[in-house]
């Protein structure tokens, strides 16, 4: 197999602007493997306090000398991707007993639903419950009696913010094992079409919950291809699942299998066996991969915030111009909601994540020879898990081809030659745009703009027919220092009944859409944002904006004589700071980066 050239290239400077932080971080790893786990070196108090509940297995955990794993647990029952990890850890304990060594839970981390919260302040504390998550990890994990990890999470913030976590602890061998998504629901078709007709005012709010409690239905991730299934695939084209394991149902013979296996195989890559720490695994090729799964699958938007901040903390520095290079060159190969009709289920059936990897593996579009968690490099990650008849996990070969290609195709013939997302600049700064569920025909707007300061305002026009012709909607001070960056996604039924109706209309944010970005084309994580001086201040109501996302450009079409003489418009944020818990995360909404640095207040 020979690299494509642009793989090469974008990997070649990626490594050359991260060697400083890269090499500084890899012998922090490096000296921390040196020195045993904490546990031999504890003293008797300490180890005590450590072993104390561990019942049968407190000698194992107080002698120090077979491997103890420490779990990192996202559950908890109200969500439905996370309700299932509450069988795992006895599952993992289990399994550690049986192979002589021990597991603890070493702490559990909260789990926001951003689809409980989009709309409401909470959503306002989506965004930082990243960094929050990663801290929590980080203290469990500081007891220092562990000699290996597994992490238990799925979703929009959980996976990003456990990973820079695991970066943070990155001598320690380390496995991710998924829940799964839960079984289809009603066809995304229908939900969509019945949400519109919600946004219109032709149904109520009965209808609209019938159908919303058809779709989101029981225990596991929601089917739709957003921003935790997003981070299911990362998972797995990064190697911290073992192959296959992403989108098998929850509590089901096969997943539970899969949980031994991993919990197995974490025990191998411990210092007793062939050490793997998972700064290894977190190279600055596993993100590459990365990002090419991220284009090839037309996954969420949110991995270009998440992404970054992730790979910073295994020293890696990524940029925005990287996605965009390897966008140009990573075909779109899924159709998934939004993307189209299909969820991850019908996505899995079809070949899945195993034939887009052995497609991509081919092309060259991928780097095989890297470190993964079960120790075979990517080509390892085409095979197919089954259910053996012990009950244990056997790899197959995967589907040598797609098994339908309204969901699935070659890298030969794609849905299209390049990827599902595009950087914008111009003189309102960069953004991205997510295209692989817009059509051709509406990927370039022209328009006069309408500003708004929140979402519910822009429902408020709505109802009150004041948006009926070609419309730039720009909601701006949204930004991670404004209120935390909160999604923006309860607009998408509004704008997509105008966008039905014949309307050119656009959406120009500093704030995040969704992982569910959709058909509507939308200019998001404007940086910089309004609430630092950003050139989105700038903007005034008529102004002519172009969203042109063939060309990558996103412009004021005002005289430069009079940008330059316009001041910022500035904005009431005082409500944003006090209520749901928001008066706790002032520190954070002061420290944050940018969205191009990935909006953490932690690394």
């Amino acid at each position: 197999m020979t690299l494509h050239p642009t793989v090469e290239a974008v990997t070649a400077r990626i490594k050359a602007r991260s060697a400083t932080p890269r090499a500084e971080y890899m012998d922090r790893c490096r000296r921390a493997a040196e020195v045993e786990p904490g546990r031999p070196h504890l003293s008797c108090g300490n180890i005590a306090h450590a072993a104390a509940a561990a019942g049968t297995d407190k000698a194992g955990v107080a002698g120090g000398r077979a491997p103890n794993i420490g779990i990192v647990t996202a559950y908890n029952d109200m969500l439905s991707a996370h309700q299932p990890f509450e069988r795992f850890p006895d599952i993992i304990k289990q399994t550690a007993r049986a192979s002589g060594a021990t597991a603890q839970v070493a702490g559990g981390v909260p789990s926001m639903c951003d689809g409980v919260t989009q709309g409401r302040p909470g959503m306002e504390l989506s965004l930082f419950s990243r960094d929050v998550i990663a801290m929590s990890a980080g203290i469990g994990l500081s007891h220092d009696v562990f000699d290996a990890a597994i992490f238990l999470g799925v979703c929009d913030k959980i996976v990003p913010g456990l990973i820079m976590a695991a970066a943070a602890f990155g001598h320690l061998p380390t496995a991710f094992l998924p829940a799964g998504p839960m079984p289809s629901g009603i066809g995304n078709d229908e939900k969509s079409a019945i949400r519109q007709a919600f946004a219109r005012g032709e149904i109520g709010r009965e209808e609209l919950l019938k159908a919303e409690m058809a779709s989101y239905h029981g225990p596991g991730t929601c089917t739709f291809y957003g921003t935790a299934n997003t981070n299911q695939m990362l998972m797995e084209f990064m190697g911290l699942h073992l192959p296959g394991a992403s989108f098998v149902n929850p509590n089901t013979p096969l997943r539970d299998a899969l949980t031994v296996a991993g919990t197995r195989r974490v025990l191998e890559i411990t210092r007793t066996g062939d050490y793997t720490p998972v700064c290894e695994v977190l190279s600055p090729e596993a993100f590459v991969n990365g990002i090419v799964g991220l284009h090839a699958t037309g996954g969420s938007t949110n991995l270009l915030i998440h992404l970054i901040a992730m790979a910073r903390a295994a020293g890696v520095i990524l940029d925005w111009e990287d996605f965009s290079d390897l966008s140009a060159v990573a075909p779109l190969m899924a159709k998934v909601y939004p993307n189209g009709l299909a969820d991850v289920n019908h996505f899995h059936a079809a070949g899945g994540l195993g034939y887009m990897i052995g497609e991509l593996l081919a092309a060259g579009l991928l780097h095989e020879d890297v470190k993964t968690l079960n120790g075979t490099g990517l080509s390892g990650y085409t095979a197919e898990p089954k259910l053996a008849a012990d009950g244990s996990v056997a790899w197959e070969a995967g589907a040598g081809e797609t098994l339908n290609d309204k969901i699935l195709r070659p890298v030969a013939d794609p849905f299209q030659p390049t990827g599902g997302l595009q950087l914008l600049t111009g003189n309102l700064g960069s953004a991205c745009i997510k295209v692989s569920a817009v059509a051709p025909e509406r990927r370039v707007v022209e328009a006069p703009c309408r500003i708004f300061h929140d979402q519910e305002s822009v429902k408020t026009a709505f109802r009150a027919g004041e948006l009926t012709g070609d419309v730039v909607v720009v909601v701006r001070f949204q930004g991670p220092r404004a209120n935390g960056m909160p999604e923006l996604h309860g607009l998408t039924p509004t704008l997509s009944v105008m966008q039905d109706r014949g309307q050119k209309v656009a959406l120009v944010t500093d704030g995040r859409m969704s992982g569910a970005s959709g058909k509507v084309p939308a200019a998001i994580h404007v940086s910089p944002e309004a609430e630092t001086g950003g050139p989105i201040a700038k903007l005034r109501d008529g102004d002519i904006l172009r969203v042109d996302a063939e060309a990558g450009v996103l412009e004021a079409l005002v005289p430069a004589d009079a940008w330059a003489a316009r001041e910022d418009a500035t904005a009431d944020l005082s409500a944003n700071g006090v209520g749901m818990g928001r008066e706790l995360f002032a520190a954070l909404r002061a420290a944050v980066g940018t969205a191009e640095t990935g909006a953490s207040a932690a690394i």
